[in-house]
């Protein structure tokens, strides 16, 4: 008996996803909030787990949780909210639920991975639409593929991963508007996007999810995404989740981090600052090409990207080297935004490596 014999063909032909080993080095490759919680939060979230029942189940619909989601992120008394294991564990209930036979689901490439990649779990096909050169929504084959494939599930990332940018509003309602099946818009970035959001839509359209995550906002280990959408959908997808997806800890210290969730804001607000600063100095170094991004990351384009990549890597920085992804996404790399002592060691780290290839 082996693994073929049994295991999906689809499946077979998968790697599984890689995460990096970024021991000892500068970790500028994942999107996380470089900041930790301040020390008197941090104490207060030690004393609330350390009385926490571990023994106990949680919560199985976390409610305490989501009245204090609802006061922090303004989520309309209309909606009702699924909670997720992260996003991961939200698409895959998605897809889960709207896999019917021969069912597809269709995003935008280069987009985030994990579109594909659990569409091919659950056993729905996909379809990617490429972007244009410049990462905008290409409307007119958006439009042809939604007619032609007739789409169960389509993901639009707001802003968009691995590129930074947002898409133009207009064009996303048209979408929404064509589509036959559900548009979730996937605003993981939210915090860093100077309020750009669908959230107040979701009532205008009977086809419209919004999914959010906490990681980016710094909280990434506790691995907590939700939902937004009309009570109907949300009862069915609510189906397929597991029971005690939530676990009692990270209910506990969300609430406790939501509850001061101006200190996570002011935390995003520092990464902007310093977003803006590392677009101005990398736009200053030659043959760097810097993208305009409204996340916590970069996209860079210069000539031998793999190699550069690992430079910085011996040089004690990891980013995200993108070369061979997508063909639009030839001789890219992409940084998250760190720290200023982060991003100057990172800035000092590709200078060098840059002089070594002059």
């Amino acid at each position: 008996m082996s693994p073929d014999q049994l295991v999906r063909p689809e499946i077979l032909r998968l790697n599984a996803y890689h995460v990096p080993d970024a021991h000892g080095l500068v970790k500028l490759d994942a999107m996380e909030n470089p900041y930790r919680l301040p020390t008197e939060l941090a104490r207060e979230l030690g004393s609330v787990l350390a009385g926490t029942a571990i023994n106990r189940y949680p919560d199985p619909r976390a409610d305490g949780l989501k009245v204090v989601m609802r006061r922090a992120f303004a989520i309309p008394a209309q909606l009702e909210i699924l909670l997720g294991n992260g996003s991961d564990e939200l698409i895959q209930i998605l897809a889960l639920a709207l896999a019917r036979p021969g069912a597809t689901l269709l995003s935008v490439e280069p987009s985030f991975i994990m579109y594909r990649l659990i569409a091919e779990f659950c056993g729905m096909r996909y379809v990617g639409v490429p972007l244009t050169p410049d990462f905008a929504l290409d409307e007119a084959a958006m439009l042809e593929a939604i007619a032609v494939h007739k789409p169960a599930l389509v993901f639009l990332a707001y802003p968009n991963n691995p590129t930074g940018n947002t898409f133009d509003r207009a064009v996303m309602e048209r979408i929404i508007h064509v589509t036959p099946g559900l548009v979730v818009v996937d605003e993981a970035y939210h915090a860093f996007a100077g309020g750009l959001s669908f959230l107040d839509d979701v009532p205008r359209h009977d086809n419209l999810l919004v999914m959010r995550t906490v990681s980016k906002l710094g909280l990434a280990g506790l691995r907590l995404g939700y939902l937004a959408g009309p009570r109907a959908w949300i009862a069915e997808f609510d189906k397929v989740r597991l029971p005690y997806n939530v676990g009692v800890l990270t209910q506990q210290a969300a609430r406790l981090a939501l509850e001061h969730v101006s200190v996570l804001e002011q935390q995003a607000a520092c990464i902007v600052a310093e977003r803006v600063r590392l677009v101005q100095t990398l736009r200053a170094l030659p043959g760097v090409q810097v993208y305009d991004s409204v996340a916590n990351f970069l996209l860079l384009r210069l000539a031998g990207a793999a190699d550069v990549f690992e430079g910085l890597k011996r040089r004690g920085v990891l980013v995200k080297s993108l070369h061979g992804a997508h063909p639009l996404l030839t001789d890219c790399l992409r940084v998250t935004v760190g720290t200023p002592d982060e991003n100057g060691l990172f800035l000092d780290a590709l200078k060098a490596e840059l002089d070594t290839r002059s």
